[in-house]
């Protein structure tokens, strides 16, 4: 009995010095390591990355950037269930221990020695994942298991239970770029937390584990065991009843990869938003977890993504069909999985579907789609596909089905008009389509190409193709400020050049018909598109002249040629950049900036920027008031009374500023507004010259290479078509005075579009089919003119003033103090030979 009394002391002795050995040893340890430890009163106000969402003036979304997916959530917005599926995997006893479980820890030390060495269940509290999560590395040491535990004490002293269950929740990775609960629940599952049923939140909680190689898209079974793991631990811990684990179990699980909810589909302005961000916002734009608004109108820029698909899809057809995408050897007895194999690497592109032709017939063939479906196409779905010979030229009709496709080809199918498919293939050529409102320059939709998934480059606003007569317009501009009307006779007549730069030594431009209807009017010469009326109009004004005056509009000095070409649109520009010009004639002669990015809201809903973008807010107080300032700071214009009609040589002397015409730097008062006025893009073009050139576009739509927009049937829309040399570009831009919208058409090497392919055929029908969308539902504007426009009647031969009783007489506008010099009598006859033939020379 003394032996075991004594062994009993010399035992309590022991376990004495161990107890006051091990404190004394911890307590050095945290000498040691404290001062090197963060300080965890920064978990407090954490930042954690969150994606930045891009969306539409209407809400929807366009876009998500940045390597993490997460969403956030608000511990008291997790359900029970959620919590409770990762208590029972991670900590159960969460709530009673101080940072650290003992429980946990033997358990943990017991399997160790238990099995040899394996790893098992890990003694770590969610407290301590925050801390190794929050501020430690992964690496598997004792000084970072020691720092962990010190951590998770000073953290349990600085937040609450919740605050830390938050922390973790919204931290933990769960696999495919998933970073918290929020964000796995919509990838893998495609709900909200409150949506999840009892497996699938056992699901989520199975996955901090093995979050790369046991989630269920990598691993189904091996996820599924866990799943079940965590359900029974579930059971164990009271958190469900028996009945409810077996019937989770039983159930099946059903995730697959569920990406962002992309609701529109605008990727070329979504990549400008992003660049944007980042020089607004700086490194963490992607991160940071902001919210963009743009000015995009979803519906609007659905229309025009299908708009431009339509009409691609339209040409390539009329030019034929190239052959297939690629070719694989089949082997006699190949399976559905090696059709699968052989398309792995194409991916459907704007509603065309990768297939493989598997049997073919001489009035039908088979083929296999990635998505396991078999699809018929009858000899009618392949009767447009002549072979392709060149932009001019095609086969004979295809005789057969056979004849157009072979086993092994991977065509391109899509949807035809009556759910049948039909056979398809990618667009070579390519094209553009801005739309903004010409009231401040908002963007309300942007295609940049038929397919960012093809082909990044925006061509909307990257490009710089040549406008062709599209630019006439501008040119024109010029040419009324600098006293020609709209009545002026010029004469449609060959004229030569000389020019070094040729083999021959002359430049001879020519109308696109290559015939002359000599002496013209200007609303006439518009309207028809007469390239040599534009040629001397130039001549008249000046180049130097009219490449100064055409910036007003917008138009970088260095983008136009120095020469007379600039007047058949030999400019380098982006349909970015016309449709900006276009606005200055749409909103009455001023230049606003166009801008896509309306406001940024942070992560706590606050907004950290709100655009302010300059009006043309033609009829507000403001602009009328601005125009009077403009007016009584104007130079008086130098005319002569005596000069009938305005003709190249006698014109009067230009003054830029003429009518309240500024030029395109903004004023004071325009660029800084008073707080709750509105800020007023500056005035770069007189309004009365806006509506006279409106004037005459109205006419080319009404009765000019724009008429095919009479299809809308609307009586306030004006355009200009616009073709290159051999049909490289091909053009249309119009408006009215609510919506901006320029299209382009070409191919990105420049090489011709084919023989008819004109504005008028390529690029025209995209911009009707959308603007039958964007302009739905909005009524119509009076084409009033504004104060200085007059109406008189002209005889049309001549571009004088006639009698009221001249029955050959028509009506034109112009400006009030034209009107006095056309009035004025006309020249003798020989002296109006003598000014004819100076008008009309051949150079």
């Amino acid at each position: 009995m003394r032996l075991f009394f004594r062994l009993f002391r010399y035992a309590l002795y022991l376990a004495l010095t161990g107890a006051v050995l091990g404190c004394l040893a911890v307590g050095i340890a945290y000498w040691l390591i404290s001062p090197r430890l963060p300080s965890v009163e920064t978990l407090r106000d954490v930042r954690l990355q969150v994606p930045l969402r891009v969306y539409t003036a209407d809400d929807k979304l366009i876009a998500t950037f940045g390597e993490t997916r997460r969403i956030p959530v608000a511990i008291e917005n997790v359900p029970d269930k959620v919590k409770n599926a990762f208590l029972a995997a991670e900590d159960a006893r969460f709530y009673e221990h101080p940072g650290f479980d003992v429980q946990g820890i033997f358990r943990a030390v017991w399997h160790l020695v238990r099995t040899g060495g394996d790893k098992g269940p890990g003694g770590s509290t969610i407290t301590q994942q925050v801390a190794r999560n929050f501020f430690l590395s992964p690496e598997q040491t004792y000084t970072r298991k020691i720092s962990e535990l010190f951590l998770a004490l000073r953290i349990e002293g600085a937040l609450s239970k919740d605050e830390i269950l938050s922390l973790y929740l919204n931290k933990i990775f769960l696999g495919h770029r998933a970073y918290g609960v929020g964000a796995a629940a919509e990838f893998y599952y495609g709900k909200t937390l409150d949506q999840l049923d009892l497996g699938e939140c056992a699901m989520l909680a199975s996955l901090p584990k093995f979050p790369s190689s046991g989630n269920p898209l990598f691993n189904r079974k091996r996820a599924e065991e866990r799943r079940n793991y965590v359900l029974a631990r579930m059971f164990e811990n009271n958190f469900i009843t028996e009945e409810q684990m077996k019937a989770a179990t039983a159930e099946p699980d059903k995730s697959y990869a569920h990406e962002p909810p992309i609701e529109v589909e605008a990727p070329y302005l979504a990549e400008m938003v992003r660049v944007e961000a980042l020089a607004r916002l700086g490194n963490d734009a992607l991160s940071d977890g902001y919210n963009i608004k743009t000015t995009l109108d979803s519906r609007m820029q659905d229309a025009a993504n299908q708009a431009v698909r339509s009409a691609l899809i339209d040409y390539d057809r009329r030019h034929g069909y190239r052959g297939a995408e690629a070719h694989a050897e089949l082997k006699p007895d190949a399976t559905p999985e090696d059709y699968a194999r052989e398309l792995a690497s194409f991916r459907p592109l704007a509603g065309l579907i990768p297939a493989l032709v598997t049997e073919t017939a001489k009035d039908h063939a088979q083929l296999y789609m990635a998505d396991g479906q078999s699809v018929v196409l009858e000899k009618k779905a392949v009767e447009w596909a002549r072979p392709y010979q060149s932009e001019n030229s095609r086969g004979a009709a295809p005789k057969s089905v056979d004849a157009v496709v072979k086993v092994g080809d991977i065509v391109r199918v899509a949807r035809g008009d009556e759910e049948n498919w039909t056979l398809a293939q990618l667009p070579a050529a390519q094209a553009a389509l801005v739309s903004l409102d010409p009231e401040d320059g908002s963007i309300r939709a942007l295609v940049g190409g038929f397919s960012f998934g093809r082909s990044k480059f925006n061509r909307a606003t990257m490009s710089a193709r040549q406008p062709g007569s599209s630019f006439k317009p501008f040119l024109y501009a010029a040419a009324f400020e600098h006293g020609f009307t709209p009545s002026s006779i010029l004469n449609d007549a060959p004229l030569v050049f000389p020019d070094p730069s040729r083999p021959d030594g002359i430049w001879a431009p020519s109308n696109d018909d290559d015939k002359f209807e000599g002496p013209m009017r200007l609303r006439e010469a518009l309207v028809k598109s007469v390239n040599l009326i534009s040629v001397r109009l130039l001549d008249a004004i000046g180049v130097r002249y009219a490449r100064e005056f055409i910036t007003r509009f917008g138009l970088p000095l260095e983008a136009m040629p120095e020469n007379l070409s600039m007047s058949l649109g030999t400019a380098s520009v982006a349909p970015l950049t016309m449709a900006r010009g276009y606005s200055v004639l749409a909103n009455g002669g001023m230049l606003v900036d166009p801008y896509f990015v309306a406001s940024i809201r942070d992560r706590d809903g606050k907004e950290v920027y709100a655009a302010n973008a300059p009006r043309a807010c033609r009829n507000c107080p403001e602009r009328l008031l601005d125009d009077a300032r403009l007016a009584r700071e104007a130079v008086p214009a130098v005319t002569n009374p005596a000069v009938p009609t305005a003709q190249p040589g006698n014109s009067p002397r230009f003054n830029p500023i003429r009518s309240a015409n500024a030029a395109a730097v903004p004023s004071p008062d325009a660029a800084a507004a008073e707080p709750g006025k509105p800020r007023l893009a500056p005035r770069t073009l007189d309004v009365r010259t806006a509506h006279l050139v409106t004037s005459l576009m109205r006419d080319v739509v009404r009765r000019g290479t724009g008429r095919a927009a009479m299809e809308l049937k609307r009586n306030d829309l004006a355009g200009k078509t616009g073709t290159t040399n051999e049909h490289r570009d091909a053009w249309f831009s119009g408006f009215n005075d609510q919506m901006v919208t320029s299209v382009w058409v070409g191919f990105d090497d420049f090489s011709s579009l084919g023989r008819g392919e004109f504005g008028a055929r390529a690029a025209l029908p995209i911009w009707v089919d959308y603007m039958r969308v964007a302009l739905d539902g909005k009524a119509e504007t009076p084409f009033v003119p504004p104060p200085g426009i007059s109406t008189a009647r002209i005889d049309p031969s001549t571009g004088y003033l006639a009698s009221s009783d001249d029955s050959g007489s028509i009506l034109e506008i112009f400006k009030s103090e034209d009107i006095e010099r056309l009035a004025a009598p006309p020249p003798d006859a020989q002296n109006e030979e003598g000014q004819q033939g100076e008008a009309y020379d051949i150079f």
